[in-house]
């Protein structure tokens, strides 16, 4: 069976959009360097190569992978890299080398999970070992002598001149986890053989597993004091919940627990009330605890409409500009309707995402699917609401822009396991031949062999 033209034109669509990423990127580099020092950098010819064929690289990994995949995907996660590199670079060239190397890292790291992951439903078998490997790096900045504070939230690791932050990676481990387990126990959750009044609940056995799993989550994020995660942990569960039983009544009941585990965490985490109140009033705090959140402020003010232009603001008063608050700088020198295009990107990305979900015809894949792009979308939700004060702020990174290496190489790995699925829905709908695996390959060879020494004897 041929290649249909559909997914033809996919391929051909995504190259011509990862080239007009690059090209944007290129261009809002050197913009920034002529803002800042009035001269067109000296080495902006192997850049524009170096990133063009890095991304043209990703580009082919996916067109020989996962020539079925969503066209959209790649384009938009390059262009969410390359606006925060450009920023990030504009505040610290040190700083964009860093970055620089773990968009090189993450773009193999892509490649090789397309690789490995041929088929995503294979996944699903080894859905406790992905719990044991979340649980494990949940638990990792705990560990004495190696877990780290940063900012008050124990959420890092060191290990000689490694730093990384463990929570990162978790966060895709445990949503394979509860896409595997509901995939294999949601019309027994979903059924509810019990009553509580006018409810019915299932049996405890069939719930235990993934709610304790849930709750241990949640419980070492708020001893870890990154609420920003725990907050992402509980609607990754609740969501994932919903969408299996597809029972409105696990939503409702989210809803409800996370109304009273936030006013708890108000009343016994000091760091909880300082947030509330300067997301309320964070002028009486100038001088404090709410200094970041009126300069940002003032920072999309001076930006108004169309900008302050690349290189010509001051987003190095923010004292988070490169991480936390790394919207706020792009507000200011792209204006709304930079900042716009970055939400628009983000919207686009998690539409793909749910897409590509009700595209998906087994529960594991609809499941997991669902539960990436929910990743994907409160993260961007919380640390873009909590900077333009929608929400109380909480620390976490926008995905693909903000500087981590971590988060940068954990959300590569995110898409490619989104793009993979997307690949496999093409297969099953026949628009591209379903053949076989690497490893599926490897196996026919090796019954073959067996097939013929037991012939021969």
């Amino acid at each position: 069976m041929a290649t249909s033209p559909i997914a033809t034109a996919r391929r051909n669509s995504e190259l011509g959009l990862v080239v007009m990423a690059a090209a944007i990127t290129a261009v809002a580099y050197t913009l920034a360097a002529l803002g800042q020092n009035s001269t067109i950098p000296a080495r902006i010819i192997p850049f524009l190569i170096a990133l063009l064929g890095l991304l043209l690289s990703a580009h082919v990994a996916t067109r020989m992978l996962a020539p079925g995949a969503d066209g959209t995907l790649l384009p938009l996660a390059v262009l969410l890299n390359g606006i925060g590199y450009v920023v990030i670079a504009r505040l610290s060239e040190r700083l964009a080398g860093l970055q620089t190397t773990w968009t090189f890292i993450g773009v193999i790291a892509f490649v090789l999970t397309l690789l490995v992951v041929q088929r995503p439903s294979d996944l699903a078998r080894y859905k406790w070992t992905f719990l044991f490997i979340g649980a494990g790096l949940l638990m990792l900045p705990l560990v004495p002598g190696i877990g780290t504070s940063v900012g008050g939230a124990r959420i890092w690791v060191s290990i000689g001149p490694i730093n990384f932050q463990p929570g990162e990676f978790a966060k895709i481990a445990l949503a394979l986890f509860f896409a595997g387990y509901l995939a294999d126990n949601r019309e027994l959750i979903a059924a509810g053989t019990r009553r509580i009044g006018p409810m019915r609940i299932p049996e405890m056995r069939f719930l235990l597993p993934v709610t304790l799993a849930w709750g241990f989550a949640v419980a070492v994020m708020v001893a870890e004091k990154d609420l920003g995660s725990a907050l992402l942990f509980f609607t990754l569960f609740t969501v994932m919940m919903w969408v299996a039983t597809e029972r409105a009544i696990y939503l409702i009941l989210g809803l409800v627990l996370f109304s009273a585990a936030a006013y708890t965490a108000y009343q016994l985490f000091a760091v909880v009330q300082t947030r509330v109140s300067i997301w309320i009033d964070p002028w009486s705090q100038y001088e404090g605890k709410g200094y970041q959140i009126v300069q940002a402020m003032f920072a999309f003010a001076n930006g108004g409409t169309g900008g302050t232009g690349l290189g010509l603001g001051s987003p190095t008063k923010i004292p988070a500009a490169k991480t936390d608050y790394i919207f706020a700088a792009i507000g200011e020198e792209m204006g709304l309707v930079g900042a716009t295009a970055v939400l628009i990107a983000f919207l686009l990305m998690i539409g793909a995402g749910l897409r590509i979900a009700m595209r998906s015809e087994r529960a594991f894949e609809k499941l997991l699917a669902t539960g990436l792009t929910t990743i994907i979308g409160m993260q961007a939700f919380i640390i873009i609401g909590g900077v333009v004060r929608v929400v109380p702020l909480t620390g976490i990174t926008l995905p693909f822009v903000s500087y981590g290496g971590s988060s940068l190489l954990a959300n590569w790995v995110l898409l490619a396991l989104l793009i993979r699925i997307s690949d496999s829905n093409a297969r099953r709908a026949g628009e591209v031949p379903d053949q076989l695996t690497i490893g599926e390959r490897w196996e026919a060879r090796r019954l073959r062999r067996i097939e013929r020494r037991a012939g021969a004897v």
